[in-house]
């Protein structure tokens, strides 16, 4: 009778060991469950919802009032460390940017000049973004009529996006109003005060109503077929696939007529291929 009592005794004990042990073991999991998913983590006995409390009020009483000196009680959650460094910068290439400015004298002392057909006051100044040959996000500026500056930018905006590649963007100040040096150097601008090429009116670009859109890749053609540009030679045949190139009814042709541009290259006799004007001229 003894033997059986004692038997019974050391059941119910375990019993008790056994739920007190996993109410220990439940706090510890639930502590550890609340770092992964807060940045500030409380101790487990202040929070009232995590799993750890739901399992000790389920708990007997008996159980409850046992304190087992072989659990070692969870340690206070810490803060995680911040991480140090710079923040990250997203990746690819920037958005399109444009500003639309004032023009300076001193920003057109070369190409602008008293009894040009447009006065200073109605020239505009765009710095914007541009899609390099180098396959990277440039800054570029051309300078054109105020009444065309947003159309323009527009425009540009759209090339940026298609990824049509520009060799460089600078006002033809830079080349002290050489339009030749201009375009031997592959550059793209807008207003010039001078006359259209083999004429003695004036052009669209004096009013700054003209844009030329990479000059060596899209060249001048005289009508027999030559050009004033020897970098420009491997490029005269239309039509022709290489970066940069401008072709009959492509998206660069698209874009400009969507703000009621023509292109040269649509002219009969000689061809323009880099020239875009508000009248087509």
């Amino acid at each position: 009778m003894t033997s059986l009592w004692n038997r019974r005794s050391a059941v119910v004990m375990a019993a008790l060991v056994g739920m007190t042990g996993c109410a220990g073991v439940g706090d510890a999991g639930a502590s550890a469950t609340a770092r992964t998913r807060v940045s500030a983590p409380a101790p487990a006995s202040s929070a009232p919802d995590s799993p750890a409390s739901a399992t000790s009020s389920a708990a007997p009483a008996s159980s409850a009032s046992v304190t087992p000196s072989s659990v070692t009680p969870s340690p206070v959650p810490v803060s995680p460390t911040p991480e140090t460094g710079p923040t990250p910068s997203p990746s690819g290439p920037p958005p399109f940017s444009a500003t639309v400015e004032k023009v300076s004298r001193d920003d057109v002392r070369h190409s602008w000049r008293p009894g040009c057909p447009v006065p200073l006051s109605g020239l505009r100044k765009i710095t914007m973004t541009y899609w390099g040959f180098d396959g990277q996000a440039h800054t570029g500026t051309l300078v054109v009529n105020k009444k065309v500056a947003e159309d323009v930018a527009s425009v540009f905006g759209k090339l940026y996006d298609m990824r049509y590649p520009i060799r460089r963007m600078e006002p033809v100040d830079v080349y002290k109003g050489s339009d030749f040096d201009s375009i031997e150097a592959d550059n793209t601008s807008a207003f010039n005060c001078r006359n259209a090429t083999g004429s003695g009116s004036w052009s669209n670009h004096a009013y700054g109503l003209a844009v030329d859109l990479n000059p060596r890749e899209n060249p001048y053609v005289y009508a027999n077929g030559s050009n004033a540009h020897r970098n420009a030679d491997a490029f005269v045949d239309r039509p022709l696939k290489k970066p940069g190139v401008i072709n009959s009814g492509d998206r660069v042709v698209r874009a400009f007529e969507q703000i009621g541009w023509g292109w040269g290259g649509s002219w009969s006799g000689a061809k323009d291929y880099q020239h875009f004007s508000v009248n087509g001229r």
